[in-house]
């Protein structure tokens, strides 16, 4: 069965969080709007802010590796070609991603940090708030 990639993280225009249904098999996210219930569905969303992520990160894929590497406490040759390889086979994974989606502990930390997609009732993205790091100048 199909997952809601971003279960938690996606909002309507209010800042409520989206509740997370099942339609069959096909996983929807649950927008109540004057009194109706919308489901969206989830694989058009994910698909939108999955793109959004992609479009970041094919420009900017060296402080990504290297950031990833960091958060795996890892710095050696080994690790940085595995996460290049990831990065640059993203496309390849994204069928295992919509079957398993994201571990909940990695949404929730994603939840803290900010991270919020905010669609309307069409499952448009009106909103898209993903902290970055800070500049040197912020610091």
């Amino acid at each position: 069965m199909r997952k809601a990639v971003f279960e938690g993280l996606v909002c309507d225009e209010a800042q409520h969080a989206l509740s997370v249904a099942y339609v069959g098999e096909d996983p929807t996210y649950v927008l109540r709007e004057d009194g109706f219930n919308y489901h969206i569905d989830a694989r058009t969303v994910d698909a939108q802010i999955i793109a959004v992520f992609k479009e970041q990160i094919d420009g900017n894929q060296g402080v990504v590796g290297d950031g990833m590497m960091k958060m795996m406490g890892k710095d050696d040759l080994f690790t940085k070609a595995a996460v290049t390889s990831a990065l640059k086979n993203m496309d390849k994974n994204l069928e295992q991603l919509y079957q398993s989606g994201i571990p909940e502990q990695t949404r929730q930390y994603l939840g803290m940090m900010g991270f919020r997609v905010t669609v309307n009732r069409s499952g448009e993205i009106v909103d898209f708030n993903f902290p970055s790091t800070p500049s040197d100048d912020e610091q």
